[in-house]
């Protein structure tokens, strides 16, 4: 299978119409991938918390709407990254969206675990509660976003869930760049899985961003990883990689410890 990331920049000075534009340009672009994946919060930027509540959009909003269409056009699965959601009868979440090849929003993922520790997300917006998987067909699709990478229960959670590709969108600054690849390549090899990280580049809220986007196999080798500046990163690989490494190195079979979680499939 073929898979594009798009390490898109973003800036304070673009207005999101322009960018949403843009980035439906670049995934319009990725003729022949067969999942394509954009950061998280592009649309108004990981760190620009100021502009959270204006920027936020309803789930049919124009964000959804224009990436539905473009995952339509190139007949592909889109995992639109995250944006800032307005649920009418709740707080602002951090959502994902993944869009089938139709076009039909298919999954949609609230963060879980919300950073900036007494400040910006972690009060601004509410939390998640359901580990989400996709079945894809060419694998199951796990997902998760940005500081979900330092909970490996999380992820452990996805692994009872049967995912076989786990998908991370980011806006992950550059001063903790080095910490963006190891967590990257543990959670490969903890759940024997691939691991599709999408962060941003660009500054946005004063955050110079790390960029250095990457795909990890089950084994921990990084297949592709991308620059600092905005990139789209494509990357071929064979998901049944998935099933030989579980097999050759069956470490799942010796756990002692968890609970599989509640799962919305």
């Amino acid at each position: 299978m073929r898979a594009s990331l798009i390490q898109l920049a973003v800036s304070d000075a673009e207005p999101a119409a322009e960018r949403r534009a843009r980035a439906a340009a670049l995934v319009r672009a990725q003729d022949g991938a067969d999942l394509v994946v954009l950061p998280e919060l592009w649309p108004v930027g990981g760190f620009a918390y100021d502009a959270w509540s204006d920027g936020a959009e309803p789930l049919d909003g124009p964000t959804a709407e224009t990436m539905s269409a473009a995952a339509r056009a190139v007949g592909c699965w889109l995992h639109a990254g995250s944006i800032v959601e307005r649920d009418p009868d709740g707080p602002i979440y951090n959502t994902s969206l993944l869009f089938a090849p139709d076009g039909e929003l298919v999954r949609t993922y609230r963060k879980i675990h919300r950073f900036g520790f007494d400040a910006g997300e972690a009060v601004v917006m509410g939390a998640g509660q359901e580990i989400v998987t996709a079945d894809a067909g060419f694998a199951t699709l796990g997902l998760a976003t940005c500081y979900d990478l330092r909970f490996p229960e999380l992820f452990r959670a996805l692994l009872d869930a049967d995912a076989e590709l786990l998908v991370i969108p980011a806006a992950w600054p550059a001063r903790r760049a080095e910490h963006w690849n190891l967590l990257a390549r543990a959670r490969a090899v903890e759940e024997q899985a691939y691991v599709l990280a999408c962060n941003t580049a660009g500054t946005h809220g004063g955050v110079e961003q790390a960029g250095r986007s990457l795909v990890v196999d089950p084994w921990g080798r990084v297949l592709a990883e991308a620059g600092p500046d905005e990139q789209v990163l494509t990357v071929e690989f064979d998901p049944a990689e998935v099933a030989k490494c579980r097999a050759e190195f069956p470490v799942h079979r010796d756990r002692l410890l968890g609970i599989p979680a509640p799962v919305q499939r």
